[in-house]
């Protein structure tokens, strides 16, 4: 038969007149005294309710530290009943690592932070950054966060930081960005043993992450805007380069920026049919259904390389000129990042230039164009799925659901 009782451990008094307070765990004779790394003075302490005294002028926070040692008598007798159950006839070091180890498993701030280094390790720098921004999302909204456990991460507190984000005017997207995370963070923990399942906030009857989701204004260009950036060379230099590149994209299948950024001879290889680009999306190359693109080198293609390698300085074995540094990892992951945001503020600068009002150029809007002139032209969405690089057809459905108004005019004349 155990007992336990928590009180000071008058045996190691701090200088300040302090004393710890433990667990004490009795068993077959022998004693375990468990610190809760909590302190206290003999004239805060009740040896009677083994709690801290309820009288603020010794103690304001007497309220919150017995708070925390009800907590942890929740968490004895739970455990102990745990032991029972399963027979097991425990020590007192078992008894000791295994109320540790509970009370140091489940924070969610801890274990957030351990898979913001664990993806910066493998190089995946963007999840990093990607991990870290939603954790400073949860800083700003609960003070507390670093203390909380996963279980406290329930339905109410998903329902409440939701309100918090609308309130501070984010679209649905945007808090469907943000609580996705939290979602990805509980599901690794669970797989982990770090999270609760009966805890799980995001289940059947639970917070719906997808009804966030708002369908975003469509990102593509008139025929006649496509062709004016076509035919439309700038005396610019910068604007020139700026140009050439959207066009690039556009000609190899709406590549990505950061897809083109990495781009080097190596991916140059010659294939049934000529000679083609080969490469896999960066944002899913470490999923084991993520296939290789191979975009043939057409005309365009290769006019457009032709006249980089002519008219820019490019480094190494690039095949264009936006990696400028000989780094690897994080810092050339940065690097790209910076030129992805200069790039985008030269398109809008271009499409100020040449008039264009329906939409701000980016350079998403080459990778959707693309997309929509190949539905114009009656191409199956299987096979613009398969171009885009999209590992399923829903994400491709996205981006052609809603058909150009040309399309729907014409449907109106049926009726």
């Amino acid at each position: 038969m155990a007992t336990f009782k928590f009180l000071l451990y008058k045996s190691n008094v701090k200088r300040d007149g302090l004393y710890p307070v433990c667990l004490r765990v009795t068993k077959d004779r022998k004693l375990k005294y468990i610190s809760l790394n909590l302190y206290a003075s003999e004239e805060q302490w009740s040896e009677e309710a083994s709690r801290f005294k309820n009288n603020k002028r010794l103690n304001p926070k007497h309220g919150d530290l017995n708070a925390l040692l009800n907590h942890y008598e929740e968490r004895k007798d739970s455990l102990v009943r745990k032991l029972a159950e399963n027979r097991v006839n425990w020590t007192l070091n078992q008894f000791e690592e295994l109320f540790l180890g509970a009370s140091k498993k489940g924070k969610i701030y801890d274990y957030w932070l351990k898979q913001i280094e664990h993806q910066k390790a493998i190089n995946r720098i963007g999840n990093a950054r990607s991990y870290k921004a939603c954790l400073h999302i949860l800083e700003k909204y609960d003070k507390k966060i670093k203390e909380r456990l996963f279980s406290e991460i329930d339905l109410k507190y998903v329902n409440n930081l939701n309100t918090a984000l609308i309130k501070d005017g984010c679209c649905g997207n945007t808090r469907f960005g943000y609580i996705k995370a939290v979602r990805l963070m509980w599901n690794k923990a669970m797989k982990d043993n770090e999270a609760p399942e009966d805890a799980y906030p995001f289940g059947k009857g639970g917070f719906s992450v997808n009804s966030l989701k708002e369908e975003t204004r469509k990102r593509y260009l008139t025929d006649e805007d496509l062709i004016l950036i076509k035919e439309s060379p700038q005396q610019n230099p910068t604007l020139e380069y700026t140009r050439r590149l959207f066009l690039f994209s556009y000609y190899c299948w709406g590549m990505s920026f950061q897809d083109m950024a990495y781009l080097t001879t190596r991916n140059i290889e010659k294939l049934e049919g000529g000679y083609h680009i080969v490469y896999k999306r960066r944002k899913l190359k470490n999923q084991k259904e993520a296939k290789n693109l191979k975009v043939v080198i057409t005309a365009d293609v290769q006019e457009t390389l032709d006249w980089f390698k002519k008219n820019t300085i490019l480094t190494g074995d690039y095949l264009l000129p936006i990696v400028t540094i000989d780094h690897e990892g994080e810092k050339l992951y940065n690097h790209v990042l910076a030129r992805s945001r200069r790039f985008n503020l030269n398109l809008a600068k271009l499409g100020e230039v040449l008039g264009i009002k329906t939409l701000k150029l980016t350079s998403y809007v080459a990778r959707h164009t693309m997309a929509m002139v190949l539905q114009r032209k009656k191409v199956a969405r299987e096979v613009i799925s398969q171009v885009l690089g999209h590992t399923n057809l829903a994400t491709t459905n996205v981006y052609l659901d809603s058909f150009d108004t040309n399309v729907l005019d014409e449907v109106a004349k049926l009726l």
